[in-house]
């Protein structure tokens, strides 16, 4: 039998590892594999995390970061970027510097603090990473990491609005503001895309789920987005899609550990046309 090959998309996710595999590098790989995308990975560091909380964290030496991204893009080309956990400023400013010859798409998910509460982020870091959003395609903030990063609670338009344009001002070219965090009246959540060419191009509603089984839920929203803008969808079908699929996997969540997590298997449609 002769041999046969396969040309698939392909994502590289810059973040850091989750032992118990709800979140991070773990749930990155499932969720681009889940999407029909070839996924490589930087590892920044290790974290003993299970979906109680984070027991520890090893960031690893700027070199060894340096060197992953170095020998994924001497043999591989990158179809779309995706960022997470980058716990330190030196670490984000290592990662500021190998995307400097990288033209592609890049997702920024600006993780600072996980589920549990536990934090993942130096608090120097927060002024370095705005250096790093000149690379954004998207950034994906919810609203505990929009008020930290510009000081505004994103719960109205015109709050969204003061928001957006300063990350616009910092390079991102669009920003989906995660709904989660924010109480409505009527019980739903309101992601809502807005670019910096043409102001706000998406909103998607949908039910508030009732679940504490959310571990997860923002790695997996960011690197779904990132596997659609690596299949060449427009940006606005990569984040309804991402959307979706997170509204599924936590509609069918995993019943993983004490406090469970999103579930990457769960069937979803998908447009990827």
């Amino acid at each position: 039998m002769s041999e046969t090959t396969a040309e698939l998309p392909y994502a590289l996710t810059i973040a850091s590892s989750d032992s118990g595999g709800g979140a991070g590098i773990q749930a990155d790989l499932k969720t681009m594999t889940r999407f029909g995308v070839y996924g490589g990975s930087v590892i920044v560091s290790t974290t003993a995390q299970n979906t109680q909380g984070v027991d520890s964290t090893h960031v690893l030496p700027p070199a060894e970061i340096r060197a992953q991204y170095e020998s994924v893009t001497e043999d591989i080309d990158i179809d779309a970027v995706k960022l997470g956990m980058l716990a330190t400023a030196e670490a984000i400013e290592t990662v500021d510097d190998c995307l400097s010859g990288y033209d592609g798409p890049v997702v920024v998910d600006p993780v600072m603090v996980a589920t549990s509460g536990d934090r993942l982020l130096a608090e120097d870091a927060i002024d370095v990473y705005t250096d790093l959003f000149a690379h954004a395609t998207l950034l994906t903030p919810n609203a505990d990491e929009t008020e930290a990063l510009t000081g505004v609670w994103p719960d109205t338009a015109g709050a969204r609005e003061r928001a957006a344009e300063q990350f616009f001002d910092w390079g991102v070219d669009a920003v989906l503001f995660k709904g989660g965090h924010v109480e409505n009246d009527d019980n739903t959540v309101q992601d809502i895309l807005i670019t910096a060419n043409a102001g706000t191009q998406l909103t998607v509603t949908g039910d508030r789920v009732a679940t504490a089984h959310t571990h997860g839920s923002g790695c997996t929203l960011a690197s779904a987005i990132a596997a659609g803008l690596a299949h060449g969808v427009e940006l606005e079908t990569a984040v309804a899609d991402g959307v979706e699929f997170v509204q599924t996997a936590l509609q069918n969540a995993a019943t993983v550990g004490a406090n469970g997590s999103v579930n990457h298997l769960v069937e979803f449609t998908q447009d990827t046309a």
